[in-house]
């Protein structure tokens, strides 16, 4: 599994991830934050699977 998430994209994914997150403890309350478990997980791994099916890379040529 090769990185396909750049450096820009990984931290704009880390802070969606966590405003979405707060939203269990803040805001409406309900567990459609957990939806933030998504872009969080693709930023700290690297990889999205997404991006592999439309052929997206942000990330730099190894």
């Amino acid at each position: 599994m090769t990185r396909n998430v750049g450096g820009i994209d990984r931290v704009l994914r880390i802070v969606v991830g966590l405003v979405l997150l707060s939203l269990i403890f803040v805001g409406p309350k309900t567990l459609w934050g957990l939806i933030g478990l998504v872009p969080l997980g693709t930023a700290l791994i690297g990889y999205c699977p997404a991006y592999s099916l439309f052929g997206i890379r942000t990330a730099k040529k190894e």
